[in-house]
């Protein structure tokens, strides 16, 4: 692999962060963040403007077909920015459906999902929280050639824009995934009061809700495979996002120190304060090196993918919340401040620590991986 971003790489990343300052600047966060949903139908085209939506997609079906590094490029700026939205979950979604290989479906919803037109996320999470898919047990009866669903799930990303959820369920022959239309009969979706109020979170209780066969998208086998991989690319999203918080954090920190004074001389003077920037530093190249190793690991359909996603979100994880207590620390009284913007990615940072996941998660996973390895 290559140790820094290609030339076009770059370009992306220079074009993605000029558009996130001129299109989401944190007044407009605050703004979007004390609305319900916390969406912009402006934002959201803008996005489909630029093909992001669709970045990983295959080019029949609108999408750019680049790979999760540059995937991993632009969210790392959405990051910094801190943008509101169900970005994160669209993502999910359009990697599960382009991953249960149901071509009906994904030739019916994709290209209007690359172009703005329609919202997808996923909903899998259940009363324990826990994201191993064998604790999923939404129950999904069989009902001629078609399902039906009934349960609850919680914690779902941007369930309220979605125009279609995508269910794990447990069905007779194992795992099953079903689109679920938002408001489809006997769909009932609820706010959850969250740490981060840029990304909503909700419950979805599903009270025998009919799902046609044309909307199975995978079962068994095939449902499982598309799941990991999926919860895989979210990963990276998360992770990269991670980075781009922690860049933002950073930088702030740095400048700040540098002009705040105390005993008349700039705070950034001190060798304690000093130490804490440093230390921020380190974590952010860090979670930056793990984040893009991964991201090219997957990309690459490199055996060590797996794990290679396991480490970055558990030391992103870790870093993010560092970096963030470092943040606020360097700020002084000001840094936990409503005023101040440094609480918007540290309500970021320690919401996505947990999404997917978190360090003690992701470390029982690579310890497991390796024990399969050695057997």
């Amino acid at each position: 692999m290559d140790f820094d971003l290609s030339k076009p790489q770059r370009l992306l990343q220079e074009s993605a962060r000029t558009f996130f300052s001129r299109e989401c600047p944190l007044e407009r966060v605050r703004e979007l963040m004390d609305t319900p949903t916390a969406f912009d139908e402006k934002l959201w085209t803008a996005l489909a403007d630029q093909g992001w939506l669709g970045l990983t997609l295959p080019e029949e079906l609108g999408g750019l077909e680049l790979g999760c590094v540059e995937l991993a490029v632009v969210v790392e700026e959405m990051g910094r920015a801190v943008m509101p939205g169900p970005f994160l979950a669209t993502t999910w979604a359009t990697s599960l459906i382009e991953e249960s290989n149901n071509e009906g479906f994904s030739k019916g919803n994709l290209p209007a999902i690359c172009e703005g037109q329609r919202k997808a996320t996923v909903a899998l999470l259940e009363s324990d929280a826990g994201w191993n898919p064998d604790a999923v047990a939404l129950s999904a009866q069989p009902d001629g050639e078609g399902y039906r669903l009934s349960g609850s799930k919680h914690f779902v990303l941007d369930a309220e824009v979605a125009d279609v959820i995508l269910c794990v369920a447990r069905a007779d022959t194992g795992l099953l995934i079903a689109a679920v239309s938002s408001d489809a009969a006997g769909v009932k979706i609820n706010a959850t009061p969250g740490i981060d109020r840029t990304r909503k979170l909700y419950s979805v209780e599903l009270d025998n809700v009919a799902v046609e066969a044309a909307n199975v998208l995978a079962s068994g086998d095939v449902a499982e495979r598309a799941l990991a991989h999926s919860l895989q690319v979210a990963t990276i999203v998360a992770c990269a996002e991670l980075v781009g918080g922690m860049q933002w954090v950073l930088e702030t920190a740095v400048e700040y120190v540098k002009t705040r004074k105390q005993f008349d001389r700039p705070v950034g003077s001190f060798q304690a304060v000093q130490h804490q920037c440093a230390d921020m530093l380190l974590y952010t190249e860090s979670a930056r090196s793990a984040t893009y190793y991964a991201a090219w690991a997957l990309s690459e359909n490199d055996p060590s993918a797996e794990r290679g996603v396991a480490m970055a979100k558990a030391y992103c994880s870790d870093a993010a919340r560092e970096v963030g207590n470092r943040g606020v620390q360097v700020h002084g009284g000001i840094g936990f401040t409503w005023e101040h913007d440094m609480h918007l990615f540290y309500r970021r940072a320690k919401a996505d620590e947990l999404l997917f996941g978190d360090a003690t998660f992701q470390r029982e996973r690579i310890a497991q991986l390796v024990v399969d390895a050695a057997e």
